[in-house]
């Protein structure tokens, strides 16, 4: 079995912070994760009947939509899921090869495909479903935060992020250290109540998820306008109309002119 690094304080824990509320469910992450991975550090990834009835193939990242709520304060609520490079993942705990494992330097875990005999225990072991076999390698493979793109000196810096956060057109994704409480990343969730996913279950997730913000309450339904004169057909209901909507002080100014001719 594989042993995990020892955890010390102030380490580096890369991973990202998806926003549920400002995420959109365009699936835009999957597509440009799918896109950069096919032929990056884990590619190819294979798809089998992607274009009928039963496709299937290896996706690192996956949305899925539930409706949460009832009535007027009922919404959707789209759920991105992949890995989320657990502190104490039992993924690489059961590994029998020493195939999966966790990097030290930055808390990443990877699968190393050379030493994967695809006995699928890490997939077992995972309660979230982020691994993902190829059946056409016969290896398991997994999201890598895109390792070969965030330390590529070759592009621009502001580059240097994973395919999902780079492609998201409502920034709902984030990338960055969260075992640095003063960076972007770890502000984000302590301003907004970031949490991880099911924590009860003792693994430690890095990854967090900002809750969707309350509503305070359903939009007022707008006033619908008042008929003026002329959409009123019948001519005793329109005179009406309008005696009772005129200004009472209109005429104020000629009555009190008149007045005072008449004294003089």
């Amino acid at each position: 079995m594989t042993c995990l690094p020892e955890i010390t304080p102030g380490q580096k824990k890369l991973g990202l912070v998806i926003d549920l509320d400002t995420c959109v469910g365009c699936q835009a992450c999957a597509t440009n994760c799918k896109e950069w991975n096919a032929s990056g550090h884990s590619g190819p990834l294979p798809d089998s009947k992607p274009y009928s009835a039963g496709a299937e193939g290896v996706w690192f990242n996956r949305v899925h939509s539930y409706e949460a709520g009832e009535g007027e304060r009922g919404r959707t609520v789209n759920f991105p899921r992949s890995c989320l490079h657990c502190e104490t993942p039992d993924c690489v705990t059961v590994c029998p090869t020493g195939a999966s494992y966790k990097r030290i330097e930055d808390g990443i875990v990877l699968v190393d495909h050379d030493l994967c005999i695809g006995c699928g225990l890490c997939a077992w072991a995972c309660p979230y479903g982020a691994r993902e076999m190829d059946e056409d390698e016969g290896v398991m493979k997994k999201c890598t935060l895109c390792i070969d793109r965030i330390y590529n000196t070759n592009i621009p810096e502001a580059q240097r992020q994973p395919a999902c956060v780079l492609t998201c057109p409502t920034s709902a994704r984030h990338f960055g250290d969260l075992g640095d409480p003063e960076s972007e990343v770890s502000k984000l969730v302590a301003e907004r109540g970031g949490q991880p996913l099911m924590p009860e279950l003792g693994y430690n997730p890095v990854n967090s998820y900002l809750p969707p913000r309350n509503r305070s309450s359903a939009a007022a339904a707008p006033e619908e306008a008042a008929p003026t004169p002329m959409d009123i057909k019948n001519p005793l209901l329109r005179w009406m109309d309008k005696v009772l909507t005129r200004d009472p002080m209109a005429g104020a100014p000629q009555a009190r002119r008149a007045e005072s001719g008449s004294q003089a």
